[in-house]
């Protein structure tokens, strides 16, 4: 039987879809302790327990992205902010190659956070 976790991933058009993918298994890489998690309707990673990041498709662009929970902590030109306090969020074009070291370095980056106690741990 599919989870919502698994139909949120086949529900969405390709080239979307392969994004999203390729996204969740850069994500789970990064750390041993990161877990996939369906949470607020959407697919959720979290770190020892604590949400750090999530995907989704942004509306208005209709381009995938990496929400990253604590991005009020970082100044990177890529992120936006939009109309969020505490998250910012990386666009994905699906249409062309993915940026990894620019993924993986703001994933270790939002990771430590969490490593060096900035953000609490349960």
């Amino acid at each position: 039987m599919l989870t919502a976790l698994d139909n949120f991933y086949l529900q969405q058009p390709e080239p979307v879809r392969g994004t999203l993918l390729a996204l969740k298994e850069i994500i789970l890489k990064q750390d041993n302790a990161v877990t996939n998690e369906w949470k607020y309707g959407m697919p959720f990673f979290c770190y020892k327990g604590k949400m750090f990041c999530y995907l989704w498709v942004h509306q208005k662009y209709g381009q995938p992205y990496i929400g990253i929970v604590e991005g009020k902590h970082f100044e990177e030109p890529f992120l936006i902010q939009e109309k969020r306090s505490r998250m910012k969020i990386m666009l994905i074009d699906p249409n062309t190659d993915l940026p990894l070291q620019t993924i993986e370095s703001i994933l270790q980056a939002a990771l430590n956070l969490y490593k060096t106690g900035v953000v609490k741990l349960k």
